[in-house]
């Protein structure tokens, strides 16, 4: 055969050949796009199920996403092994399986709490909570914000040195929490946290958060507690002997200084009686608390006090008829260590060299010792002239008034009302005074009287309407001392000699 017939034959043949092809590939095509379309239809119902899945179960949107993204893995393995004219498909399916990935608006955000941490800081002397701020490196702009809670952080202003103060903040230096104890039982707690106000709360910052100020007060348990004592030389030794605190020898002498005078009333032998509470918290002793009943015998006299509250939550001790401890003036208004001249008719002035009457009473203390006014009323004079010093007269209503001289520094103004107890002046030796003293007169219709032996008028008793609750409360109480002056008579009984019977 020729060579030329050799290549049309062969090339006939190969048309031939083609021919046979054209239709399988074609069908094939066709056979391609149908397999894609199916997987296009079978991812986008995929996606909507995830979706589905996502909305109704969020904490499953992770995994629902994970698993189609396995599946068109493989899908995409397969394609790849199919033939170009599938490629508008293939990059469909990419495309879908993109949003898919990052179609995740309805996860949940993830709440980060903040790292904090707590430092506890002893206040010094002269230190502010703008300085303790500064130290411990929190913004000036933090104090602004927490002072704006006004009265409820004004115990801030003026910290107490030895009193201590926690401070948690985070890594930012924000204050997250302040706890400044007020007293044993009250602590001050400023926290930072959302503001219930504002709907868009945020957890990137704090612009949504406000300070907020509550006191905690740990609960108190109460336990009554009886101590009794004889005096053989004076309350505060006597007083310490038996077991009194401090505190309770201050109340007590409180309770019946109207009636007794403790420098120079009291006689060895005197005895009393002193109901009081013990407070605990936790179990843990904290300390004493008020006298709730009490008896002083003095000179054979028996004063018995009661301790009531009344509706109006204002405490004060009563005699067991509800008539007040209280009188209307104090016995003495200044603290003394002893009395230089009593009042007298006639006395030699040791300055002035001569006699004339003494009308009031020399209270020998330290200059600088605080003069209380005797009772209610109102300054008349504060002023100075070269007898009397520094000096101060008070009215007390049309018919009393008392005066009191020789002042280091006066502590009230003409005008001025006060209060029973309140300071108006210091001890010293101003005016015609050799040593620094007060020289207290009490007026009565314009006439001098011993202020150290008149009979001084009572305060208010016992409202009627609170009578009937007074007598509830006061009874225990009352039965309580009446129990332990029978026993106290009781063992004085059975110490005595018993007298033998005669043959």
């Amino acid at each position: 055969m020729l060579k030329q017939d050799y290549k049309t034959t062969h090339l006939k043949l190969g048309q031939e050949k083609l021919n046979r092809r054209l239709p399988g590939r074609f069908h094939m095509a066709v056979a391609t796009s149908v397999i894609g379309f199916i997987i296009l239809m079978f991812s986008l119902f995929s996606g909507e199920q995830s979706q589905a899945v996502a909305t109704a179960q969020p904490e499953t949107v992770t995994i629902s996403t994970q698993l189609s993204q396995s599946k068109l893995s493989q899908q995409k393995t397969s394609l790849n092994e199919l033939s170009k004219e599938t490629l508008p498909i293939i990059e469909l399916s990419k495309r879908h399986r993109l949003e898919l990935e990052f179609d995740q608006t309805e996860l949940p955000e993830m709440v980060v709490e903040p790292q904090l941490n707590s430092t506890t800081v002893r206040i010094k002397s002269g230190d502010s909570l703008a300085r303790i701020f500064q130290q411990n490196s929190i913004p000036a702009k933090e104090l602004h914000r927490l002072m704006k809670l006004g009265k409820s952080v004004a115990t801030l202003k003026k910290l107490i040195p030895g009193q201590t103060l926690k401070i948690t903040k985070d890594i930012n230096n924000i204050l997250s929490e302040l706890r400044y104890p007020i007293d044993e039982l009250t602590t001050l707690i400023v926290t930072l946290r959302d503001d219930a106000n504002k709907s868009d709360n945020k957890l990137s910052g704090y612009s949504n958060k406000t300070y907020h100020s509550r006191l905690f007060t740990q609960q108190v348990d109460i336990e009554q507690s009886m101590i009794k004592g004889q005096i053989e030389s004076s309350l505060y030794l006597d007083g310490k002997k038996a077991g009194l605190s401090d505190s309770l020898i201050m109340q007590l002498a409180h309770i019946f200084g109207w009636d007794i005078d403790f420098a120079l009333d009291l006689r060895k032998g005197d005895r009393f009686n002193v109901l009081y509470e013990k407070r605990y918290v936790d179990g843990e002793f904290i300390g004493n608390g008020a006298i709730l009943a009490a008896e002083f015998i003095n000179r054979g006299e028996a004063f018995k006090a009661i301790l009531y509250t009344d509706a109006k939550d204002n405490s004060n001790y009563y005699t067991p008829d509800g008539l007040s401890m209280r009188k209307a003036f104090l016995r003495n208004p200044v603290n003394f260590r002893y009395i230089v001249s009593s009042f007298k008719k006639r006395r030699f002035h040791p300055i002035l060299k001569r006699y004339k009457a003494h009308e009031g009473v020399d209270y020998s203390a330290r200059k600088g010792t605080p003069v209380y006014a005797a009772g209610d009323g109102k300054v008349i004079k504060s002023a100075y002239n070269k007898y009397n010093g520094n000096y101060v007269f008070i009215q007390h209503g049309e018919k009393y008034v008392t005066k009191y001289l020789h002042f280091s520094k006066r502590k009230v103004k003409k005008g001025q009302r006060v209060k029973q107890g309140q300071v108006i002046g210091l001890v010293g030796a101003t005016g015609l005074a050799e040593a620094p003293h007060l020289h207290y007169a009490f007026l009565v219709n314009g006439v001098y009287r011993n202020p150290r032996t008149i009979k001084l008028p009572q305060a208010k008793p016992i409202p009627k309407k609170e009578k009937s609750n007074f007598k509830k409360q006061s009874q225990p109480l009352i039965a309580r001392l009446n129990m332990e002056e029978r026993f106290y008579l009781a063992s004085i009984g059975s110490k005595s000699p018993s007298s033998s019977a005669s043959p």
